[in-house]
C-alpha cells in the first residue's frame, strides 16, 4: 500500500501589514491630495512621483501618482486619466464630535449641492464623504427602538 506523503505546511510570510486605497484621478491627483490633507490633522503628502520619461498620454514630469496620509492613514493617488469616475459606491466616513465640525467638513468638503442628504456629501474630484456626528451611532443603536426610529426618519428627511 503506497504510504501517504505529508504536506509540509509552509508558513506564507508577506511585507503587506496594510491596505493603501488607491483613488484614481484624471490629472489632479497632487491637487486632490494637497486639499485633503490640508483638511484633516496628522495629515500630509509623503511623495509625490513623477514620470521620467515622456509616455503615451503625458510627458516628462507628469505626476503619476502621489502618496498622502489623512489622519495617519495612507493613501495613493492615481493620474489614471479620465476612464473611471468616482460614485457612491465608495465613501469615506468622517466622523464628527461636534456641530462645530461636521459644518467645517460639510463646507470644505461639499461642492456638488444635488448630491447632500442624509450626512452625505460629494466634493469638487467627486469622492463621495460621509459627515457623521459621532452621537449619532449611539442614537441609532438606542435599546428604545422607537426613539431610535425617530432619529432615522429626522436622518432620512435630510436633517444634518
Amino acid at each position: 500500500m503506497p504510504q501517504k506523503k505529508k504536506r509540509l505546511l509552509r508558513k506564507i510570510e508577506t511585507a503587506v501589514k496594510s491596505i493603501i486605497p488607491c483613488l484614481w484621478f484624471d490629472r489632479q491627483a497632487e491637487e486632490a491630495a494637497r486639499f485633503y490633507v490640508s483638511l484633516f490633522p496628522d495629515s500630509h503628502v509623503d511623495e509625490v512621483v513623477e514620470a521620467p520619461a515622456d509616455f503615451p498620454s503625458g510627458k516628462r514630469g507628469d505626476v503619476l501618482s502621489v502618496d498622502f496620509t489623512l489622519i495617519g492613514r495612507k493613501f495613493s493617488g492615481l493620474n489614471g486619466g479620465p476612464y473611471f469616475k468616482f460614485n457612491e459606491a465608495v465613501s469615506f466616513t468622517v466622523p464628527c464630535e461636534s456641530q462645530a465640525e461636521v459644518d467645517r467638513y460639510w463646507k470644505a468638503l461639499s461642492a456638488v449641492p444635488a448630491a447632500e442628504q442624509c450626512g452625505w456629501v460629494k466634493d469638487r474630484y467627486g469622492l463621495s464623504w460621509q459627515i457623521v456626528p459621532t452621537m449619532l451611532y449611539g442614537l441609532l443603536a438606542d435599546p428604545d427602538r422607537k426613539k431610535a426610529g425617530r432619529v432615522m426618519e429626522v436622518r432620512a428627511a435630510g436633517g444634518n
